[in-house]
């Protein structure tokens, strides 16, 4: 190869030739440049997500949040964990105290039951490796506890199925806002 050669694809591999095949100014010095550096926290070496966390409370938008998250991590071969939080409710339903949380632990009961019964139908077509985890307390508070706790790389949730939280905001807003991890909000 002739040196005007070696210029002109040299310029072309920095992406910077001009149309008359010699190199513009300014990208002549490559030798001394600093090294890519990752920024903190980020994790060398990986390759797709290894921790999907998925919101569930029964509604039909979190039944599929959950489908499209199994699919996710069926796809890149990573954990689902399936999360229900047990809601906390106001201080009128305190009185009712043991009931009201029997109730939720019940919910989380027939949640699990569902999921396994669901993991039964599709054992044939689909492998995902899943957990079920439950918690007490807010939903987007145990949702951001759990995903900062399971390092998940991305959060699933079902759009709010509820007329107020067009007001005050839905769980799937507020993980949005916080910017912790990519979040994928479900219709």
């Amino acid at each position: 190869m002739s040196n005007e050669s070696d210029a002109a694809d040299a310029g072309a591999v920095d992406g910077a030739s001009r149309p008359d095949g010699e190199a513009q100014a300014g990208n002549e010095e490559h030798v001394g440049h600093e090294p890519a550096v990752a920024p903190g926290g980020f994790e060398l070496g990986t390759d797709g997500p290894k921790v999907i966390l998925a919101g569930l409370d029964g509604s039909d938008s979190s039944w599929r949040a959950i489908a499209y998250a199994a699919g996710l991590a069926r796809r890149q071969g990573a954990l689902l964990a399936v999360a229900y939080v047990q809601p906390i409710l106001g201080a009128a339903t305190a009185l009712a105290g043991a009931a009201v949380e029997e109730t939720t632990q019940e919910i989380a009961d027939e949640l699990l039951a569902a999921l396994r019964e669901a993991e039964q139908r599709m054992r044939e077509v689909w492998r995902v490796q899943w957990r079920f985890l439950t918690m007490r307390g807010d939903p987007y508070t145990g949702l951001a506890k759990l995903a900062d706790e399971l390092r998940a790389d991305a959060v699933v949730v079902g759009v709010s199925e509820q007329a107020g939280h067009k007001v005050i905001g839905s769980v799937a807003v507020r993980l949005v806002k916080a910017g912790r991890w990519p979040v994928t909000v479900v219709p």
